[in-house]
């Protein structure tokens, strides 16, 4: 697509008024600032419609931060990922957790006030490719809306918790799932779905918030040839597929996070996500872009129509989405103000748009890539270095497909001007599939997992893995940046106490200087902090809470935790002084069977199946250092009844489904052997060494990008 030329359905209109939703919290902003006693709520996943994540209040500052303590803690009963950005509305904080449960809790003490269980089916979570997480629920006129794992859209009375109505938003048994948070845009709730690397086809559906009833639906990518396009755009994407595309897979393309909405313009911005399979030769042969792939669209939202797209990585072939955040702000760029959206996807650039017309007006890079060395200005293309390509040999690519930015959310601060951005550097060893064949139920990636598996084993972790980045976006240049010990980032909250916020995996979250980046608070958390915090006021205290809770990926089986990762809500205040809650050590890892002969032709089956159904949970070679089981120390009665597990779904109920519908029992005694394999040599010199390199050996990441 040319960049200066996007595509464009009609002119966009430059005169509606803002909604009152987006003037009330204005107001409401405004006059905190200036009223001790006001109270100011979070009622929009990023404050406003606009997603920048920066609060007006300012009585928690550089001077007073220090005199932060703990106002009161709650405990959500789960020991996986928590993502959520939490709702304070009326003095009630709304969050969800893991397996799509909402709590809602006295904002000022913690009480919990009402739960709802949405009882997702726990085989439902085999279907995730990244943990069963949820990001947060939306709010309007007395109802809480929240997106469950396994695909329904379900409005609760905000009152009581009691269910109003709910929608399946995906066939019922596929393969696609929620993680994302709903947003409220007018009288509609929209949502998209998970699952690209399954098999799905990705979408974007506008629920009535009354009724539950779809309004319209937008297809991310082009059905089949020979099939009817559901609306007019899909055939002008279809145009840059090949006829031989891999159709079987769905071709991918969910909206699984990001949105905003500008209600002056009347256009929703929406981010879409990576291709299925990732490797372009076998995705599409003879190439072509792969609309809408990676692109963010600007919608109308009444309707669905395409206002305008641009799309960050044409051809995408890395897992390079554009779902991550993006922020809706104005700037003044060349001494002309513009209203424009900032993103910083997957890829590692950092692109600005005029957001009425979807212009590039800049694209830097944010952190060490070898893919692409630029973003050609006249046509808004990356240009690719060559060293991203693994169709035909395996090639080490950066960033990974972690991305340079993942979902954890960024802030603007108007005052600094800088944006902050939770930035990583990683890599990622491509190893092409010469035998894929699309498979249900699996990651379809195109990959050889067998390859990759033996490659990343030996790879060095960087020195400096996950930093936050103060981001200049109209220099297009880093001011600062913070380097964490941990892998795992949070998510980011500015305040116009002159202050960034952001919490690690490694367990404890922290204020910054946003002028400077110097750290003026810290505290133990104990538990890992991926979520964003959110500050609110409630009689002239103002608060910041978050949750804490390691998960997702891939913090399932790579990062190290300190304890039993207990998932809990955290809020803070000045000169409070509730104790902190005390934190479990995690279970000791002991291997439970003696060693004893095993078939190695067994043995090399079970590797190759452990790497297509089982690493993305329990870690590369068997091997995980995260939260979920490193099944070399599995216990006696695991190792005993293994079948029963694996075929007969004895632990269904902790989230680990039958493969009974992937695998056989011979299959399962494979698998078997390749773990006893892996437990024998758990302690032997050659594990003793790669895990003392990865935890005391690193390389910087410019070895790589050079």
């Amino acid at each position: 697509m040319h960049a200066r030329t996007p595509y464009r359905v009609t002119a966009v209109a430059c005169a509606f008024i803002v909604i009152s939703c987006l003037a009330s919290v204005a107001v409401a902003a405004d006059d905190a600032a200036t009223s001790k006693g006001a109270s100011v709520d979070w009622p929009f996943h990023g404050l406003t419609p606009h997603e920048e994540r920066h609060s007006p209040l300012d009585q928690i500052n550089r001077e007073t931060v220090g005199r932060l303590g703990l106002a009161w803690s709650f405990a959500t009963g789960s020991r996986r990922g928590l993502e959520a950005t939490p709702l304070v509305i009326d003095g009630v904080l709304y969050a969800s957790s893991t397996w799509s449960k909402v709590f809602a809790l006295d904002a000022a003490t913690g009480r919990e006030l009402w739960h709802y269980d949405p009882k997702v089916p726990r085989e439902v979570g085999r279907k995730a490719c990244c943990d069963v997480v949820n990001r947060g629920v939306a709010h309007r006129k007395g109802r809480i809306y929240v997106a469950a794992l396994d695909g329904r859209l379900i409005a609760l009375d905000a009152g009581t918790g009691a269910e109003v109505w709910s929608t399946q938003t995906v066939p019922k048994g596929g393969d696609y799932t929620i993680t994302g948070a709903p947003r409220v845009v007018n009288d509609l709730v929209v949502i998209g779905n998970s699952g690209g690397e399954f098999g799905v086809r990705g979408y974007i559906t506008a629920y009535d918030a009354e009724t539950g009833k779809q309004r319209w639906r937008f297809y991310t990518v082009p059905p089949p040839p020979g099939q009817p396009f559901e609306h007019p755009e899909l055939e002008m994407a279809a145009a840059t597929w090949s006829k031989q595309s891999d159709w079987a897979s769905g071709l991918g393309g969910t909206a699984w996070d990001s949105m905003a909405h500008d209600p002056e313009l009347d256009l929703l911005y929406v981010g879409v996500g990576n291709s299925s399979p990732y490797n372009r030769e076998v995705r599409s042969p003879g190439g072509g872009d792969n609309l809408f792939l990676t692109c963010i669209l600007a919608l109308r939202p009444a309707t669905g129509e395409l206002a305008w797209y641009y799309q960050t990585t044409p051809a995408e072939n890395w897992d390079y989405t554009a779902t991550q955040h993006m922020i809706l702000t104005d700037l003044t760029i060349e001494g002309r103000k513009r209203k424009v959206l900032m993103q910083a996807p997957k890829n590692g650039f950092f692109y600005v748009l005029d957001r009425a017309t979807g212009e590039l007006i800049s694209a830097e890079g944010i952190a060490p890539m070898n893919w692409a060395s630029h973003v050609d200005m006249k046509t808004g293309r990356p240009v690719e270095t060559g060293r991203g390509n693994w169709a035909d040999q395996a090639a080490y690519v950066m960033p990974g497909v972690a991305g340079a930015h993942n979902w954890h959310p960024m802030s603007f601060h108007p005052g600094t001007g800088f944006v902050y951005v939770p930035t990583l550097s990683n890599v990622w060893p491509f190893h092409a599939d010469a035998d894929y064949a699309y498979e249900p139920g699996v990651m379809n990636t195109g990959e050889d997992w067998s390859g990759f598996h033996e490659a990343l084993q030996w790879i060095l972790p960087f020195c400096e893995a996950a930093h936050l980045t103060a981001w200049d976006p109209v220099a297009g240049r880093e001011v600062w940046k913070i380097v964490h010990d941990h892998p795992i980032n949070g998510g980011v909250l500015t305040t116009a106490g002159g202050l960034v916020f952001q919490g690690n995996g490694g367990g404890f979250l922290a204020a910054y200087d946003a002028t400077t980046g110097d750290r003026l608070w810290k505290i133990d958390t104990g538990t890992g902090v991926m979520a964003p915090p959110v500050t609110y006021q409630i009689d002239g205290h103002q608060y910041i809470a978050v949750l804490a809770g390691i998960g997702g990926s891939p913090a399932m089986n790579f990062a190290n935790y300190r304890n039993d990762n207990a998932g809990r809500i955290f809020a803070f205040r000045l000169d409070a002084k509730d104790r902190m809650p005390a934190t479990s050590p995690p279970p000791a890892r002991v291997v439970s069977v003696e060693p004893r002969p095993l078939d190695p032709a067994e043995v090399t089956r079970g590797r190759k199946l452990f790497g297509t159904h089982c690493s993305r949970c329990h870690g590369p070679w068997a091997r995980s250092t995260g939260w979920l089981p490193d099944l070399r120390y599995s216990s006696r009665a695991v190792h005993d009844g293994w079948e029963s597990i694996v075929i007969g779904g004895a632990y269904e109920g902790k989230g680990m489904a039958s493969f009974a519908d992937q695998l056989t029992a011979d299959d399962a005694r494979a698998l078997h052997a390749f773990v006893l394999d892996r437990a024998f040599a758990a302690n032997s010199i050659i594990e003793r060494l790669q895990a003392w390199a990865a935890d005391n050996l690193c390389i910087p990441a410019e070895w790589m990008a050079d």
